[in-house]
């Protein structure tokens, strides 16, 4: 399974996190894709997600934040499933010395991000 966070934009208009996996084995459609890469020591301050997208964190480990306060941190091999396009939106900083490299998959219109939230899995 690949461990996946979803951020989403809820009723209250605040972004909001879930823990979850991307489910293997089939196809989700994309438009584009390029790579990107942060020095270490990087931050992003508030901002919502430009487009529906995977970000599949390739290098260096993040802590993301919501105005919230829901915090998870991103990990080599980490997908982050960014569906908050409006809102309050979210934050991050890099921790270590490790530039973040990531690979941004923007969704085809339709597609489904194949994320299972972690509450929905069998024991």
């Amino acid at each position: 399974m690949i461990r996946a966070f979803r951020i989403t934009t809820g009723a209250d208009g605040d972004t909001h996190v879930e823990r979850g996996t991307i489910s293997t084995g089939t196809t989700v459609a994309v438009q584009s894709a390029h790579f990107a890469e942060s020095p270490p020591h990087a931050s992003f301050d508030w901002h919502n997600a430009p487009a529906a997208q995977y970000v599949v964190t390739l290098a260096g480990t993040l802590e993301f934040a919501t105005r919230g306060g829901e915090m998870f941190t991103l990990a080599p091999g980490d997908v982050l499933v960014a569906l908050d396009l409006t809102g309050t939106g979210h934050r991050w900083r890099l921790l270590g010395d490790a530039p973040w490299q990531r690979l941004y998959l923007l969704f085809a219109p339709g597609a489904d991000p194949r994320f299972v939230p972690e509450d929905s899995r069998q024991p």
